[in-house]
Protein backbone atom coordinates (compact mmCIF):
# COMPACT_ATOMS: atom_id res chain seq x y z
CA UNK A 1 0.00 0.00 0.00
CA UNK A 2 1.28 3.55 -0.68
CA UNK A 3 3.44 4.91 2.10
CA UNK A 4 3.81 1.53 3.80
CA UNK A 5 7.13 1.01 5.56
CA UNK A 6 9.37 -2.03 5.33
CA UNK A 7 8.06 -3.08 8.73
CA UNK A 8 4.44 -2.79 7.54
CA UNK A 9 5.24 -4.87 4.47
CA UNK A 10 7.02 -7.51 6.57
CA UNK A 11 4.21 -7.81 9.11
CA UNK A 12 1.61 -7.97 6.34
CA UNK A 13 3.55 -10.77 4.63
CA UNK A 14 3.83 -12.62 7.93
CA UNK A 15 0.12 -12.22 8.56
CA UNK A 16 -0.73 -13.75 5.19
CA UNK A 17 1.19 -16.88 6.19
CA UNK A 18 -0.59 -17.38 9.50
CA UNK A 19 -3.88 -19.20 10.16
CA UNK A 20 -5.62 -19.59 13.48
CA UNK A 21 -7.47 -17.76 16.27
CA UNK A 22 -7.87 -14.13 15.22
CA UNK A 23 -7.13 -12.53 18.58
CA UNK A 24 -3.90 -14.45 19.12
CA UNK A 25 -2.84 -13.84 15.52
CA UNK A 26 -3.43 -10.12 15.98
CA UNK A 27 -1.45 -10.16 19.23
CA UNK A 28 1.46 -12.05 17.66
CA UNK A 29 1.62 -9.67 14.73
CA UNK A 30 1.47 -6.67 17.06
CA UNK A 31 4.29 -8.16 19.12
CA UNK A 32 6.37 -8.67 15.97
CA UNK A 33 5.66 -5.12 14.81
CA UNK A 34 6.61 -3.66 18.19
CA UNK A 35 9.85 -5.65 18.24
CA UNK A 36 10.77 -4.48 14.76
CA UNK A 37 9.87 -0.89 15.57
CA UNK A 38 12.03 -0.94 18.71
CA UNK A 39 14.97 -2.41 16.78
CA UNK A 40 14.60 0.17 14.02
CA UNK A 41 14.37 2.99 16.55
CA UNK A 42 17.60 1.84 18.20
CA UNK A 43 19.34 1.84 14.82
CA UNK A 44 18.04 5.30 14.03
CA UNK A 45 19.45 6.50 17.34
CA UNK A 46 22.84 5.33 16.02
CA UNK A 47 22.48 7.69 13.06
CA UNK A 48 20.81 5.56 10.35
CA UNK A 49 17.90 6.92 8.35
CA UNK A 50 14.46 5.35 8.70
CA UNK A 51 14.52 3.18 5.57
CA UNK A 52 17.96 1.74 6.28
CA UNK A 53 17.15 1.18 9.95
CA UNK A 54 13.97 -0.72 9.07
CA UNK A 55 15.77 -2.74 6.39
CA UNK A 56 18.37 -3.92 8.90
CA UNK A 57 15.76 -4.56 11.61
CA UNK A 58 13.71 -6.71 9.24
CA UNK A 59 16.79 -8.59 8.01
CA UNK A 60 17.90 -9.36 11.57
CA UNK A 61 14.40 -10.45 12.58
CA UNK A 62 14.52 -13.23 9.98
CA UNK A 63 12.93 -14.22 6.70
CA UNK A 64 9.16 -14.68 6.84
CA UNK A 65 9.53 -18.29 5.64
CA UNK A 66 11.79 -19.01 8.63
CA UNK A 67 9.75 -17.11 11.22
CA UNK A 68 6.23 -18.13 10.22
CA UNK A 69 6.37 -21.83 11.30
CA UNK A 70 7.08 -20.88 14.91
CA UNK A 71 4.17 -18.46 15.00
CA UNK A 72 1.93 -20.97 13.24
CA UNK A 73 2.76 -23.66 15.79
CA UNK A 74 1.59 -21.35 18.58
CA UNK A 75 -1.62 -20.56 16.71
CA UNK A 76 -2.24 -24.28 16.15
CA UNK A 77 -1.64 -25.00 19.83
CA UNK A 78 -4.11 -22.28 20.82
CA UNK A 79 -6.79 -23.67 18.51
CA UNK A 80 -6.06 -27.15 19.81
CA UNK A 81 -6.47 -26.00 23.41
CA UNK A 82 -9.80 -24.38 22.59
CA UNK A 83 -11.10 -27.50 20.88
CA UNK A 84 -9.79 -29.79 23.61
CA UNK A 85 -11.45 -27.66 26.29
CA UNK A 86 -14.69 -27.72 24.31
CA UNK A 87 -14.64 -31.52 24.14
CA UNK A 88 -13.63 -31.87 27.78
CA UNK A 89 -16.60 -29.75 28.89
CA UNK A 90 -19.31 -30.34 26.30
CA UNK A 91 -19.16 -34.13 25.91
CA UNK A 92 -19.78 -34.92 29.61
CA UNK A 93 -22.48 -32.25 29.76
CA UNK A 94 -24.28 -33.75 26.76
CA UNK A 95 -23.97 -37.27 28.16
CA UNK A 96 -25.28 -36.23 31.56
CA UNK A 97 -28.23 -34.34 30.05
CA UNK A 98 -29.36 -37.34 28.02
CA UNK A 99 -28.80 -39.75 30.90
CA UNK A 100 -30.93 -37.60 33.17
CA UNK A 101 -33.59 -37.28 30.48
CA UNK A 102 -33.86 -41.03 29.97
CA UNK A 103 -34.17 -41.52 33.73
CA UNK A 104 -37.03 -39.01 33.85
CA UNK A 105 -38.62 -40.39 30.70
CA UNK A 106 -37.48 -44.03 30.44
CA UNK A 107 -38.14 -46.14 27.39
CA UNK A 108 -40.36 -49.10 28.23
CA UNK A 109 -41.36 -51.09 25.14
CA UNK A 110 -44.70 -52.85 25.31
CA UNK A 111 -43.01 -56.14 24.47
CA UNK A 112 -39.33 -56.68 25.45
CA UNK A 113 -39.08 -58.98 22.44
CA UNK A 114 -39.44 -55.90 20.24
CA UNK A 115 -36.00 -54.69 21.36
CA UNK A 116 -33.47 -55.54 18.61
CA UNK A 117 -30.55 -57.65 19.74
CA UNK A 118 -28.16 -54.90 18.64
CA UNK A 119 -29.91 -52.13 20.53
CA UNK A 120 -28.13 -52.30 23.89
CA UNK A 121 -24.63 -53.05 22.48
CA UNK A 122 -24.98 -50.11 20.08
CA UNK A 123 -26.24 -47.82 22.84
CA UNK A 124 -23.32 -48.81 25.05
CA UNK A 125 -20.96 -48.33 22.12
CA UNK A 126 -22.20 -44.78 21.62
CA UNK A 127 -21.65 -44.07 25.31
CA UNK A 128 -18.12 -45.47 25.10
CA UNK A 129 -17.27 -43.42 22.00
CA UNK A 130 -18.51 -40.25 23.64
CA UNK A 131 -16.62 -41.02 26.84
CA UNK A 132 -13.45 -41.70 24.85
CA UNK A 133 -13.88 -38.40 23.00
CA UNK A 134 -14.19 -36.50 26.26
CA UNK A 135 -11.10 -38.25 27.65
CA UNK A 136 -9.19 -37.47 24.45
CA UNK A 137 -10.12 -33.83 24.91
CA UNK A 138 -8.85 -33.86 28.48
CA UNK A 139 -5.54 -35.50 27.51
CA UNK A 140 -5.04 -33.13 24.58
CA UNK A 141 -5.78 -30.14 26.81
CA UNK A 142 -3.12 -31.34 29.23
CA UNK A 143 -0.58 -31.95 26.45
CA UNK A 144 -1.26 -28.58 24.83
CA UNK A 145 -1.14 -26.70 28.12
CA UNK A 146 1.39 -23.95 28.57
CA UNK A 147 3.20 -26.02 31.18
CA UNK A 148 3.90 -28.68 28.54
CA UNK A 149 5.77 -26.48 26.06
CA UNK A 150 9.02 -28.38 26.53
CA UNK A 151 7.35 -31.74 26.09
CA UNK A 152 5.86 -30.58 22.78
CA UNK A 153 9.30 -30.64 21.22
CA UNK A 154 8.82 -34.36 20.64
CA UNK A 155 7.01 -35.40 17.47
CA UNK A 156 4.28 -37.14 19.43
CA UNK A 157 3.39 -33.95 21.30
CA UNK A 158 3.83 -31.60 18.35
CA UNK A 159 0.96 -29.08 18.79
CA UNK A 160 0.14 -29.22 15.09
CA UNK A 161 -0.15 -33.03 15.19
CA UNK A 162 -2.35 -32.96 18.29
CA UNK A 163 -4.54 -30.16 16.97
CA UNK A 164 -5.05 -31.86 13.63
CA UNK A 165 -5.76 -35.13 15.41
CA UNK A 166 -8.54 -33.47 17.41
CA UNK A 167 -10.08 -32.11 14.25
CA UNK A 168 -9.99 -35.50 12.54
CA UNK A 169 -11.37 -37.22 15.67
CA UNK A 170 -14.42 -34.95 15.74
CA UNK A 171 -15.07 -35.25 12.00
CA UNK A 172 -14.94 -39.05 12.24
CA UNK A 173 -16.76 -39.41 15.54
CA UNK A 174 -19.71 -37.11 14.83
CA UNK A 175 -21.10 -38.93 11.74
CA UNK A 176 -20.67 -42.32 13.44
CA UNK A 177 -22.52 -41.19 16.57
CA UNK A 178 -25.21 -39.51 14.44
CA UNK A 179 -25.81 -42.69 12.44
CA UNK A 180 -25.89 -44.83 15.57
CA UNK A 181 -28.27 -42.40 17.30
CA UNK A 182 -30.56 -42.45 14.26
CA UNK A 183 -30.66 -46.25 14.36
CA UNK A 184 -31.41 -46.24 18.08
CA UNK A 185 -34.14 -43.63 17.63
CA UNK A 186 -35.74 -45.71 14.87
CA UNK A 187 -35.76 -48.78 17.10
CA UNK A 188 -37.41 -46.79 19.88
CA UNK A 189 -39.80 -44.94 17.56
CA UNK A 190 -42.83 -45.09 19.85
CA UNK A 191 -40.95 -43.76 22.84
CA UNK A 192 -39.20 -41.12 20.73
CA UNK A 193 -42.51 -39.79 19.39
CA UNK A 194 -43.70 -39.26 22.96
CA UNK A 195 -40.36 -37.83 23.98
CA UNK A 196 -40.46 -35.22 21.20
CA UNK A 197 -43.48 -33.65 22.89
CA UNK A 198 -41.65 -33.43 26.22
CA UNK A 199 -40.31 -29.84 26.76
CA UNK A 200 -37.13 -30.93 28.61
CA UNK A 201 -36.35 -33.29 25.72
CA UNK A 202 -36.77 -30.44 23.26
CA UNK A 203 -34.37 -28.31 25.30
CA UNK A 204 -31.79 -31.10 25.57
CA UNK A 205 -32.03 -31.75 21.83
CA UNK A 206 -31.49 -28.07 21.05
CA UNK A 207 -28.50 -27.79 23.39
CA UNK A 208 -26.98 -30.99 21.99
CA UNK A 209 -27.40 -29.71 18.42
CA UNK A 210 -25.77 -26.38 19.23
CA UNK A 211 -22.86 -28.06 21.00
CA UNK A 212 -22.43 -30.44 18.08
CA UNK A 213 -22.35 -27.54 15.62
CA UNK A 214 -19.78 -25.78 17.82
CA UNK A 215 -17.62 -28.90 17.91
CA UNK A 216 -17.85 -29.26 14.13
CA UNK A 217 -16.84 -25.63 13.56
CA UNK A 218 -13.95 -26.02 15.99
CA UNK A 219 -12.80 -29.19 14.20
CA UNK A 220 -12.72 -27.35 10.88
CA UNK A 221 -10.67 -24.56 12.48
CA UNK A 222 -8.22 -27.18 13.73
CA UNK A 223 -7.72 -28.48 10.22
CA UNK A 224 -7.38 -24.94 8.86
CA UNK A 225 -4.79 -23.98 11.49
CA UNK A 226 -2.69 -27.05 10.67
CA UNK A 227 -3.07 -27.10 6.89
CA UNK A 228 -0.01 -26.70 4.69
CA UNK A 229 -0.19 -23.84 2.21
CA UNK A 230 1.67 -23.59 -1.08
CA UNK A 231 4.02 -21.14 0.63
CA UNK A 232 4.76 -23.71 3.34
CA UNK A 233 5.56 -26.38 0.78
CA UNK A 234 7.81 -23.98 -1.16
CA UNK A 235 9.65 -22.99 2.03
CA UNK A 236 10.21 -26.65 2.94
CA UNK A 237 11.67 -27.32 -0.51
CA UNK A 238 14.03 -24.36 -0.19
CA UNK A 239 15.11 -25.51 3.27
CA UNK A 240 15.76 -29.03 1.96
Amino acid sequence: MPGASRIDDYVAALGRRLRGPRRLKRDLLAEARDGLADAAEALRADGLDRDEAERIAVAEFGDVAEIAPGYQAELAACQGRRTAALLFLSVPVTTLMWSALWRLHPWRPADPADIPAWFMPLAQGVDLVQAATGIAGALALLALGRAARRARRSRLLDPRVLTRGLGVLILVQMPLVALASTALSSAAATSIEALEQYPPAQAVTLISTLLGAWQLASALRCLHATSRTAADVAAERVAA
